[in-house]
């Protein structure tokens, strides 16, 4: 007798292989038989006749480390079919923490991941992932080990070149953190402490990541005036150290560097052709969401939250900043410049005397203010808030966006910022791909880019037994209707859920039933694990 056994069902297996009929038998967590079972006895039975049925998608980008903490069934991600989260973006997440840096790292986190209220009691990846485990998340969750809380274990938020025993402990806390669960590296280096490393830094680490056989998940330098240098000295560096690159969101900002976007996708396929593996996440918008100080040169960022804001109180600093922000500078790019004031909106903050401003532009801000300037709107906002400030910048084009999209070594990632007013992608992005870009766009035919939902990602951070409907895999699944599936999420109104995703199925227990979220929390921390490729680090 099946736990839950599905009939009727239209099957994409997440191969990228084309549909094919059947019905699908449940025991436990796991998917016991692929067939033809109409028959077959079952404690529950679901017919899904004129229905499609996937893997559960793996959201390659996303930012609930500490909401899920807070609340471990987030309905934003579940309904949109996504089963598994990639934790530990940008370089800067949870996890290691050391003790004396909690409060300065709590208020850097603040724009990004949220201020939810929750103990910050763990100390590094175990104890993190621990911590997730015991309140039982209702989706499953992989973590990446970030760049700058390695760096700050070893050497805090200093803005200046590790030494060579520096990244020997480096290395040593990343091989930890590794074997502590952990599948992969990330990096932001548009992000302090990790935009204050060199590449012989990054190269060190890459070389361990090497022999563990996990990716370094990155958000590169430059996202346009230097794409093109900031790729290959990526790619460059891979061809040392033989590590998998992956790209976080990638795009080509700024109206004035769109252009470049075939020249982005061929130099991944010149690196691919060289035998460099490289892939990459997006999501399916032409704006970006991120903390407001991304806006400042990475100097006003030395040391920390409380630094950055003595900074923006000197009146010559700030002066510095404004004439930087205004055009950029070799190695930086100007978030600012790129989206105008007009283009960058305010998503979260903290205190009740500017919730007011929450779904604003800047320049709407600076005229309801009585204001003159825009970037000083700007900065005192980031003052003001002690730096808990998000924003949604628009700055790409939707043109490119779907170029991107058609790309095989993609997947999808939906970066959500949690907080706030949030950007439409934490709400819609998995099924804004399946309705605009597959059914109304063409972009890609259904099967292949299911493929890029779901057993890609789970290859890329190696989820052996995941991302396809197989028999033996664990029965993460999603159906959905062809015809109807559509994100409803706007940038107007965002906390929406889509339509067209009728149940979610986490390890073999029903999470969504059309539009009911069942208390159920069956989700798992997937940790990696790695017997044999250890002995080698060492």
């Amino acid at each position: 007798m099946y736990d839950l056994l599905i009939t009727h069902a239209k099957i994409i297996d997440g191969t990228g292989s084309p549909w094919f009929y059947g019905d699908i038998g449940i025991k436990g967590d796991t998917i016991a038989t692929i067939g033809k079972l109409s028959g077959a006895l079952a404690k529950q039975v679901l017919d899904v006749k004129g229905k499609t049925v996937c893997p559960g998608f793996i959201d390659m980008h996303t930012h609930s480390d500490l909401f899920v903490l807070e609340k471990p069934l987030i309905e934003a991600k579940i309904r949109q079919g996504i089963t598994t989260d990639l934790l530990g973006q940008d370089g800067i997440a949870a996890a290691p923490l050391p003790s004396e840096y909690v409060e300065t790292w709590r208020k850097n986190l603040s724009g990004l991941d949220g201020t939810p209220d929750i103990e910050w009691d763990w100390r590094n990846v175990d104890s993190y992932l621990t911590k997730i485990e015991k309140l039982q998340p209702s989706y499953n969750l992989a973590f990446l080990v970030p760049h700058g809380n390695i760096r700050m274990e070893v050497m805090g938020l200093a803005n200046r070149i590790a030494t060579d025993e520096e990244i020997e402990k480096m290395k040593d806390v990343l091989r930890k953190s590794l074997e502590q669960g952990a599948c992969g590296l990330s990096t932001g280096l548009i992000y302090p402490p990790c935009c204050f490393a060199d590449m012989r830094e990054l190269t060190a680490l890459c070389s361990v990541i090497a022999q563990y056989g996990v990716p370094l998940v990155i958000h590169q330098r430059s996202e346009g005036d230097e794409i093109i240098e900031s790729m290959n000295e990526l790619i460059d560096m891979m061809k040392v150290t033989g590590a998998h690159l992956h790209f976080s969101h990638l795009k080509v900002c700024g109206k004035k560097n769109w252009h470049k976007t075939d020249d982005v996708l061929a130099t991944i396929d010149k690196a691919r052709s060289e035998g460099i593996e490289v892939t990459f996440d997006q999501y399916p918008y032409t704006a970006g969401s991120t903390m407001l100080s991304a806006i400042l040169p990475p100097w006003a960022h030395d040391g920390g939250t409380e630094k950055l804001l003595l900074r923006l109180a000197d009146q010559e600093l700030r002066n510095k900043m404004k004439q930087e922000m205004e055009t950029g500078y070799p190695g930086w790019d100007s978030m600012s410049e790129w989206a105008g004031w007009d283009g960058i909106i305010i998503t979260s903050v903290v205190s009740e005397a500017n919730q007011q401003l929450v779904g604003k532009n800047v320049l709407e801000i600076t005229a309801l203010l009585g204001k003159d300037d825009p970037t000083d709107v700007a900065l005192d906002l980031i003052l003001a808030e002690k730096n808990a400030v998000g924003m949604i910048d628009f700055v790409m084009s939707d043109e490119y966006v779907s170029k991107i999209m058609a790309h095989p070594a993609g997947t999808i990632g939906s970066d959500g910022l949690l907080g706030g007013k949030p950007h439409p992608r934490a709400y819609g992005s998995f099924p804004r791909v399946l309705g605009k870009y597959v059914r109304q766009e063409n972009v890609l035919p259904l099967h292949e880019m299911i493929r890029r939902l779901t057993s890609q990602p789970a290859r890329i951070i190696g989820l052996q037994d995941r991302g396809i409907v197989r028999t033996g895999m664990k029965a993460d699944l999603v159906v959905f209707d062809e015809e109807q599936v559509i994100d409803t999420a706007t940038y107007t109104n965002s906390r929406q859920y889509p339509e067209g995703i009728d149940y979610v199925i986490v390890n073999g227990s029903i999470v969504i039933d059309h539009a009911i979220t069942n208390e159920t929390y069956s989700g798992q921390v997937l940790r990696r694990f790695y017997e044999q490729t250890t002995a080698i680090s060492k």
